[in-house]
């Protein structure tokens, strides 16, 4: 693991640009072009082109080194941003767009080769320690980044938030270059475990197709969950002036640093249970956490004074945290082979339904109130998450994907030789 924390700290500074980037980039777009509708258009064709990565992506990450694929993301990033700040001025409008080509499509290339290659590199055993440390390293990152970026921008200029957004991608990548870790199972790459072993092939097939029903249902319960995710962004800033109208910051900040708070206290839980327990939550403490995570948004945008108000966000954090890490501890169950392509499709479900949720949300908010399209799509992912559970418990669950769950891990501990 003492390799894995040195990658956990430069994935942490790469987050931390892209959450500089998120900030810095939409209002960059909104001073040069002076439109709404040109830094709209901008987010669009960023998640736009992170739907579509996301298949492209799984077939990359299936088929060449993945530690590659994430190193040359982050360089790509670096670059465009680079190209951006040397280009004259009156060109620099054209290039927004291919900027947000390049950082949606790396961006997801290098979430699906880092979450494909999480057993590899630490093992099957730790996985659920390793995505651990992951989000609380993002969480950690967004605190920092959404903190810095006004200060950042406001102090300094765009030309200084994207020289120092380009650094955390330039380090990122410096980390990982240097880092002697294996993100392939070795037979993929020197003939090992899976060529030897007779039908290894044909039970890594079986062990798909078996869980396939309910790993289906819980990237649709994601795809959801980004629709409802997007609702609360979408929403917030609206709900903040309404709030305080002289100071509609102040709720906001508020309301994602306690998130953050609660995140990162979720996974030093989730970390000591798996230390005691040797054991890692399954697929029901999944809908059970995505349920209680949409029900705390809404909770939080009823109207409730400012104290309770940002202690339910604390309990959306910390079920947000735990609904991750169980959701991609899960994945990585599957075959190394076969991690990569679902990987793809998880990351095209989830930016579709953030995309798509976007839309819808900001269409509804001329007519209705934020708590009304908060809990109208956070309510819809609390039935699809009450209908996995319903899905869970016919299939009885606990017999069947925990001998399910031993499979995965011994598959998994096959490959790695």
């Amino acid at each position: 693991m003492k390799h894995f924390r040195l990658l956990v700290l430069g994935n942490g500074v790469s987050a931390y640009g892209s959450y500089l980037n998120m900030v810095a980039l939409n209002v960059f777009v909104y001073d040069v072009t002076g439109s709404a509708l040109a830094a709209g258009l901008f987010m669009a064709v960023r998640l736009g082109t992170s739907v579509g990565a996301g298949f492209v992506s799984g077939r990359l990450v299936s088929a060449y080194d993945r530690k590659r694929l994430i190193i040359g993301a982050d360089l790509g990033q670096a670059l465009a941003l680079l190209v951006l700040l040397l280009a004259p001025e009156a060109g620099r409008i054209s290039l927004l767009y291919c900027l947000a080509v390049v950082t949606g499509g790396c961006s997801t290339l290098s979430q699906v080769a880092l979450r494909s290659s999480i057993p590899e590199i630490v093992g099957a055993e730790h996985r659920t320690r390793a995505n651990s440390l992951l989000v609380t390293g993002r969480s950690l990152a967004m605190i920092a980044g959404f903190a810095s970026a006004g200060v950042v921008v406001a102090q300094l200029g765009y030309t200084a938030a994207f020289v120092l957004d380009a650094g955390t991608f330039l380090v990122s990548a410096s980390v990982l270059l240097v880092l002697p870790i294996r993100t392939r199972a070795r037979s993929e790459g020197s003939g090992g475990a899976e060529e030897g072993a007779p039908g290894a092939g044909r039970r890594s097939v079986r062990l798909l197709w078996a869980g396939a029903p309910v790993l289906m249902a819980m990237i649709a319960v994601r795809a959801v969950d980004g629709l409802g995710s997007s609702s609360h962004n979408v929403a917030l800033p609206v709900y903040s002036s309404l709030l305080d109208p002289d100071h509609p910051a102040t709720f906001i900040s508020q309301f994602w640093a306690t998130w953050a708070v609660g995140t990162i206290i979720a996974q030093q839980v989730l970390a000591r249970h798996n230390r005691r327990t040797g054991r890692t939550l399954g697929e029901r403490a999944f809908a059970v956490g995505a349920c209680v995570m949409s029900g705390a948004f809404i909770i939080v945008f009823s109207g409730l004074p400012t104290v309770p108000a940002l202690a339910t966000s604390l309990l959306a954090g910390a079920a947000d945290g735990v609904t991750e890490v169980v959701y991609v501890s899960r994945l990585q169950l599957v075959p190394d082979e076969q991690r990569g392509r679902l990987f793809g499709l998880s990351a095209s479900a989830e930016n579709a339904g953030f995309g798509l949720g976007m839309l819808v949300s900001g269409s509804l908010l001329e007519s209705f109130s934020p708590f009304q399209v908060v809990a109208s799509l956070h309510g819809l992912a609390i039935v699809l998450c009450l209908a996995l559970l319903t899905l869970l418990v016919l299939r009885r669950s606990p017999a069947g994907t925990g001998r399910l769950r031993e499979a995965g891990d011994a598959a998994v501990q096959e490959g790695r030789g």
